[in-house]
């Protein structure tokens, strides 16, 4: 009689394990892509935590797509630097057993406090070098710097020639040679037939003194 017990409590348990193994074990396909819900811009290596499942974390990769077999009603983190944190719930009713999501994460922004540098570490220090400070010069002092000898000079000779300055250096080179040109054709020392000349005025003239 006690074995038949026994016998009939292991056929109770075998059924209430059954029915209740298919919902228990039942595994969903979960796929999804992640971007940024400002610029849809996709985010890239996404750690994904399964909050339900002993915090088992997967990674999505450089596209921002990701996949893993999830349970009905599993709890996902998604988590990311620079972004705020999201969470969704596995739907307990599936039609079939995949599950896609568009994951969409908005960038944390974090406001710091103005921090103002200053280069002395005493007020001490400030004073000495506030007094001993050498003030700029007015507008009036720097434009008779820029219209000094010295700095005219300077700028003469490294300042770039414009163009109506290299016309007139051309064109008075050019008259320049023009003029050397017509001197050498006209010289009288340069010409043979005038250095005839003058031999013959000068044989002439000894001639008239000698018959005189």
């Amino acid at each position: 009689m006690r074995y038949c017990i026994a016998l009939i409590c292991l056929l109770f348990s075998t059924a209430a394990f059954s029915q209740q193994r298919p919902a228990q074990e039942k595994l969903i396909q979960f796929s999804g892509i992640i971007t940024d819900i400002d610029s849809t811009n996709v985010i890239p290596y996404v750690t994904i935590t399964n909050l339900s499942a002993n915090a088992k974390r997967v990674a999505a990769d450089y596209r921002g797509y990701f996949t893993f077999i999830v349970n009905p009603g599993d709890t996902i983190l998604f988590t990311a630097i620079g972004y705020k944190k999201f969470s969704t719930v596995i739907p307990e009713s599936t039609p079939d057993s995949k599950y896609t999501i568009m994951v969409k994460l908005k960038a944390n922004v974090i406001d710091l406090p103005s921090v103002r540098v200053f280069p002395w570490a005493t007020t001490e220090e400030f004073t000495r070098e506030f007094l001993s400070m050498k003030l700029a010069d007015d507008d009036m002092a720097i434009a008779k710097k820029n219209l000094s000898r010295s700095s005219i000079n300077g700028l003469i000779q490294t300042l770039p020639r414009d163009g109506q300055e290299i016309s007139s250096q051309n064109y008075r080179y050019n008259f320049d040679r023009m003029i050397n040109k017509n001197m050498v054709q006209t010289n009288p020392l340069l010409n043979p037939f005038a250095w005839g000349k003058l031999m013959q005025q000068i044989f002439d003239g000894d001639k008239k003194r000698n018959e005189n």
